[in-house]
């Protein structure tokens, strides 16, 4: 038995055999294969019997897998337990197997998530639900469960919080239907307000029933949705709308709520042939493709911008469905020359320099500059006991993961000086917390080559860091379920 894997229980009637961590991935990996390959062979298909699978030992094991290794390990919702506390003090064992009888016996019933307000950039709040270990474990087994069926009928339009798929794909999707041949001028900018917290839950629960039969899967899909809130102020309440958001399984149900944007699209926007499309925008028509990522979208526009408005008209119908509604202050409808911001991307057709051709750029936003010059300050600002290895340390995870979000855009220019900005930020605190030290003496310390350095830790380099195009892989990006023989690339 391999350490960290619970050992076998003894229950009433029968004894439950847990599998190692590897045992269970491959179990779990088959039989998403099949569900996912049974989904995608008949359109209609409906999936019962499914309740079995989500207190599985196999699915429990590897639910609390993810739980256990997630950042919000170290959380604890409203019984005040966290996933490390149970995994070292308590043991996994213990709290699985009692997950497991309570789901066969219908006991289960999720408590109320913990509320926590967190800021946005525009002063605002967004509210963050935190659910009790257990709650979370049951909703990562079940959306193992239910991902590899929705995965099948999701269209490729949408990007977000999908398995395989990117922000970098949907930037991708834009940069390459918006070249100059495709005529996309015209751009809405969609902002759903309060997504996760509206959408409607007779409406959700009737898209889960599409695909899924057996009734005590959707009752606890429901009851997860209805578990409530409680606030900070120690306030419990109702959740009436939206989705159990900060919870593992929201993201895929926000996916299956705004999916029927996608099919809209599919259905009445793209459901015709390069002739046919054509054809109408000569007749004056106009032509839309939609990209979607998570609640973000945009639709570009290939049309005057009174076809862009008649297509916001229409699109704040098909959200309001599901109980939602699109926000008059956010959405925009702007030109391509204008530019546009979506997912930290500026995204703009200039003139390329030196030339009368325009091509589509995609740059890192001012707002998305300005966060991680934020984060540079706050740790050379003041704190001056601390080591500058300390400093440098903290600085690296900061830049690395930012210039790896932004190395695929037109960033060389925006890297150099975030380059020289942390340079001069991480040389004015040591001046600081060495005020008696002078320039040459600092040099020669820290300052080798002109580059901040304690020992063997280095500043880390954003100047260095490659740009490259991030390649467009099209509509056939495949799942994990996906048979190596039949994927395709785009």
């Amino acid at each position: 038995m391999n350490t960290g894997a619970p050992q076998p229980e003894t229950e009433t009637e029968t004894v439950v055999v847990w599998p190692s961590l590897e045992q269970a991935r491959a179990r779990v990996l088959g039989i998403q294969t099949k569900l996912h390959r049974w989904a995608t062979e008949d359109a209609d298909r409906w999936f019962a019997d499914l309740f079995n699978l989500v207190g599985d030992p196999a699915f429990l094991l590897v639910g609390w897998d993810r739980v256990k290794t997630n950042k919000g390990a170290r959380t604890a919702g409203v019984d005040a337990q966290t996933a490390w506390e149970i995994g070292k003090r308590h043991g996994e064992a213990r709290l699985l197997t009692e997950l497991r009888a309570d789901l066969k016996a219908g006991r289960f019933r999720p408590l109320p998530v913990r509320e926590r307000l967190i800021p946005k950039p525009d002063g605002r709040l967004r509210r963050l639900g935190i659910p009790t270990v257990r709650d979370r474990v049951v909703q990562a087994s079940l959306k193992l469960v239910l991902e590899p069926i929705f995965e099948a009928e999701f269209l490729p339009c949408s990007y977000g919080f999908r398995p395989g798929r990117s922000a970098h794909d949907a930037i991708a999707d834009i940069h390459h239907s918006t070249r100059a041949q495709m005529g996309y001028d015209w751009v809405v900018e969609g902002d759903i307000t309060a997504c996760f917290d509206r959408i409607d839950h007779a409406a959700l629960l009737g898209r889960v029933r599409r695909r899924i039969q057996d009734k005590r899967v959707v009752t606890l899909v429901k009851a997860f949705c209805k578990a409530g809130i409680l606030t900070q102020d120690g306030a419990e309440h109702d959740t009436t709308t939206g989705t159990p958001q900060g919870g593992i399984l929201s993201p895929l149900l926000a996916n299956i709520a705004l999916s029927v944007l996608d099919e809209h699209y599919a259905r009445v926007w793209a459901a015709s042939t390069p002739k046919t499309r054509h054809t109408r925008r000569k007749r004056g028509g106009a032509t839309w493709r939609l990209v979607r990522y998570a609640d973000d979208f945009v639709l570009l526009v290939n049309g005057t911008r009174q076809h862009a408005e008649q297509l916001t008209t229409e699109v704040a119908g098909v959200l309001a469905t599901m109980g939602l509604e699109l926000s008059a202050a956010k959405t925009k409808i702007v030109h391509l020359d204008e530019g546009f911001d979506f997912l930290g991307f500026r995204i703009q057709r200039q003139h390329k320099p030196g030339t009368s051709k325009r091509y589509v750029y995609t740059f890192p936003t001012k707002q998305a500059l300005m966060s991680v010059k934020a984060k540079v300050r706050a740790l050379t600002n003041g704190q001056r006991n601390r080591p500058l290895r300390a400093v440098l340390f903290q600085l690296a995870p900061i830049l690395r993961g930012w210039a790896t979000y932004f190395r695929h855009g037109v960033s060389s220019q925006t890297f150099s000086y975030l380059r020289h900005f942390t340079w001069r930020r991480v040389v004015c605190w040591l001046r600081r917390k060495h005020p008696h030290s002078s320039w040459r003496q600092l040099r020669r310390r820290f300052l080798p080559g002109w580059w901040p350095t304690d020992d063997d830790v280095v500043l880390y380099d954003v100047g260095k860091v490659t740009v490259s195009r991030y390649r467009y892989r099209g509509a056939k990006i495949p799942t994990p379920w996906t048979p190596a023989a039949s994927t395709t690339r785009g």
